[in-house]
């Protein structure tokens, strides 16, 4: 399979090209209120009957033609990668979200440098001998609590770099502890009855009660859960059997020579108040996000000064000899593993600024344009279909929106009052849009988060890609009986 920048690269033509055909639309926004959590709150969202095609003075249609280069700050299909790379601001995507990567990156690398992790892992194994399967679901269902709860996705990939040689050492893979971390999150993101960036965003936006529907969501989440716990089980019992039926065997390289190099397992002060630092800013981290909604500046902060303090209790107890210059090399070290993630990263954001996503709906766009087609699309079909390419469509516009309150506020305006015409009740178009930007987040190779966590456990998107199609697959099935089963139901 070609290199994830090769892919990247031919979906930016496809982009190029579409925007020579479809001409480019815009809508207005307004206001919206609903109640979440015992508040009001406001939300900036598009109106759905505003959408016209711009046009120019003759009233002739304007496309939004890209050609091979743009100054002045525009978009060209030799540009766009470099757009994508600086666009947005430390908040988001592209630049806030490769930045994170990168101090994260060097933050922990510096963790590594004092050998503590390693030598925790090698004491955690000899004391969990014959219980090691147990890692695998109670990892899983954790992580898909944090993604139910708290919509966490990002943190996911602090916590790989630590799980990522764990894994690796009592027999499983990198793959492995991706589905343990991130794809555990997005389980719990898609299946969630309280996520306060996906569901209940959506389900404001749409004028559906925030937080109804719950006992059918934890239902939801129960088996979506317990079915990722299966297949994950299933996959790395199988690679601790015949390793050669790993996906990740180049990645895994790099972990199984950390552990030929650790030939004994130190533990001392030192490595207690490293470990105590580690552990305590995960906490720390995770009651900033919940109790004061806490994003990408605030927790790269965070895990910088756990880097930070680690690397000097390195070199008070000399840790692996550690030294400030090795505190140093360890974070330029940690930093650059990040690299070709940020600009896979990057170069999706940059797809997303050709088709004209970069703005917000008052703006002329493609992307505009294919929204409202696909409206008139489902709005004219039979109650059942309609309901179903709801959520088909709202899986494919993940690729462009993969911001789960983001997608809400530009789809969800469009789909509610569609299901209203097609005669599917609003609670089920929401649980199409939950369903449907949940579940790709474990594929598409725009995701900030997914490639941040590859990256992290040394796996090529083209490799994972291999790997997952099957569990997507999986999922599209239940997904889709799942939404026609709520609209037959009269889920509301």
């Amino acid at each position: 399979m070609p290199d994830t920048l090769v892919l990247i690269f031919f979906i930016g033509l496809l982009a190029t090209a579409i925007t020579y055909v479809v001409p480019a639309g815009m809508f207005e926004t307004q206001d919206i209120s609903y109640i979440a959590d015992g508040a009001e709150k406001t939300r900036t969202v598009l109106d759905p009957e505003s959408f016209t095609y711009a046009t120019d003075e003759q009233g002739e249609l304007v496309y939004n033609s890209v050609g091979l280069f743009a100054s002045g700050g525009g978009i060209g299909l030799m540009n766009f990668v470099f757009e994508g790379l600086v666009s947005g601001s430390k908040w988001g995507s592209a630049i806030g979200v490769i930045m994170f990567m990168l101090v994260i990156g060097g933050a922990f690398g510096i963790v590594m440098r004092t050998g503590t992790i390693d030598n925790g892992i090698l004491r955690l194994i000899d004391r969990t001998k014959g219980s090691e399967s147990l890692f695998i679901p109670v990892l899983f269902s954790l992580f898909s609590l944090g993604g139910a709860v708290f919509g966490m996705g990002e943190e996911a990939v602090a916590f790989a770099i630590i799980i990522a040689p764990l894994m690796v050492r009592i027999g499983y893979d990198g793959i492995t502890t991706v589905m343990v971390t991130y794809v555990a999150t997005q389980i719990g993101f898609a299946a969630s009855w309280m996520n306060p960036f996906s569901v209940a965003v959506a389900q404001g936006i749409a004028g559906v009660p925030v937080l109804s529907g719950a006992s059918v969501r934890i239902g939801l989440w129960i088996m979506f859960t317990i079915i990722g716990i299966a297949f994950t089980m299933w996959y790395a019992n199988g690679v601790k059997k015949d390793p050669t039926k790993s996906f990740s065997i180049k990645g895994d390289v790099h972990f199984k020579n950390q552990e030929a190099s650790v030939t004994s397992s130190r533990w001392n002060l030192g490595d207690t108040l490293v470990m105590f630092t580690v552990v305590a800013t995960m906490v720390w981290v995770i009651w900033g996000v919940v109790a004061h909604a806490w994003y990408i500046p605030e927790i790269a902060s965070q895990f910088f000064t756990m880097g930070f303090v680690a690397g000097l209790i390195g070199v008070v107890f000399r840790l692996n000899g550690m030294t400030v210059n090795d505190m140093a090399d360890a974070f330029k070290e940690g930093a650059s593993i990040m690299l070709a993630p940020a600009l896979l990263v990057g170069s999706a954001k940059g797809i997303l600024l050709i088709l004209g996503g970069g703005g917000d709906a008052t703006e002329a766009s493609v992307l505009n344009s294919i929204l409202s087609s696909a409206g008139d699309v489902i709005g004219s079909l039979p109650e059942v279909m309609a309901a179903w390419l709801m959520y088909v469509f709202q899986s494919m516009f993940n690729f462009f929106v993969t911001s789960g309150s983001g997608q809400a506020a530009l789809t969800m305006p469009l789909m509610a009052p569609l299901a209203d015409l097609a005669g599917v009740t609003r609670q089920v178009a929401v649980l199409a849009f939950q369903l449907g930007d949940g579940f790709t987040n474990i594929i598409v190779p725009t995701s900030a988060s997914l490639m941040a966590t590859l990256g992290v456990c040394r796996i090529d998107w083209g490799d994972w890609a291999k790997f997952v199609w099957r569990f997507i697959a999986l999922l599209f099935v239940l997904s889709s009986v799942i939404v026609v089963t709520a609209h037959i139901t009269g889920f509301a």
